[in-house]
């Protein structure tokens, strides 16, 4: 969850006298390990899609598109509950759950000195399973043909999660240089002073980024769906097509016709 820059950090989290657990870095070193896995799939898609078809390439797409809706599903439900939380208690800083605090806790090992740090690595390697997700899409239907409405959807998440990514990575890489406060377009590049307004900016912006992102990956999963015959024929997997049933008023008469009187 996004954690205010420059509020009160919450209880647990790495700098503030509180010790990392095992579960805690354990934790974070497989939701890292996810993303990792994700990339290399998706590293493997885009060189397997400029050769031969391989039954294999149809497989590790539909895997990383399921891991990258799951995973924003988790993300997304996190941005949820901390809108909950704002709206009962829009004057206390932000909130995050038991699992994302842990999570976050785990990653802020990589430098105890920095509070926020865990938090802004652990959103932006949410951020970057869900771009791998939208990919995922992308290449799925790469031999299917570009005018697939599916695609076109996900084309639209990718940019639009991409730059949603950057904004994360420079999030990210603020706070691990040493400013007093994450800098990024969520936090008016640190105009705003630490405190309600900040903490409101930034929960907002956030859920309504990750709602559209979300409605987007949601229609072109739908839209997947439906067109996945076509997707499945450009990997070699389609279905036998059934066979038609004949058509009565197409089939020949074979009713006897009685014989007509001849001439005497």
């Amino acid at each position: 969850m996004d954690h205010g820059p420059g509020m009160q950090a919450m209880p647990g989290m790495p700098g503030m006298g509180v010790t990392v657990s095992s579960v805690d870095t354990a934790g974070a070193v497989l939701f890292i390990g996810w993303a990792l896995v994700m990339w290399l799939a998706v590293a493997v898609l885009a060189w397997g899609n400029r050769r031969a078809v391989r039954p294999w390439l149809y497989k590790t797409a539909a895997g990383l598109i399921a891991l990258g809706v799951i995973g924003q599903i988790g993300h997304f439900q996190e941005h949820v509950a901390q809108a909950g939380y704002w709206i009962a208690n829009p004057y206390s800083p932000s909130w995050m759950t038991p699992w994302a605090n842990s999570i976050a806790r785990g990653m802020g090992e990589i430098d105890m000195t920095k509070p926020g740090l865990g938090m802004e690595i652990l959103h932006l390697t949410g951020n970057f399973i869900f771009l791998a997700g939208l990919v995922g899409i992308v290449q799925i239907t790469a031999r299917a043909g570009r005018d697939l409405t599916s695609r076109t959807w996900a084309r639209m998440g990718v940019w639009m999660q991409g730059l949603h990514g950057v904004e994360h990575i420079i999030l990210t890489a603020s706070v691990a240089l040493g400013a007093s406060r994450a800098i990024g377009l969520s936090t008016w590049f640190g105009a705003i002073d630490p405190g309600p307004a900040l903490v409101t900016y930034r929960v907002w912006w956030h859920f309504v980024a990750n709602l559209i992102g979300t409605a987007i990956l949601g229609l072109a999963v739908y839209h997947l769906w439906k067109e996945r015959r076509l997707v499945q024929a450009a990997h070699g997997r389609a279905p036998a097509p059934v066979p038609a049933a004949p058509d009565p008023a197409a089939a020949p008469d074979t009713t006897p016709q009685p014989a007509r009187a001849g001439r005497p």
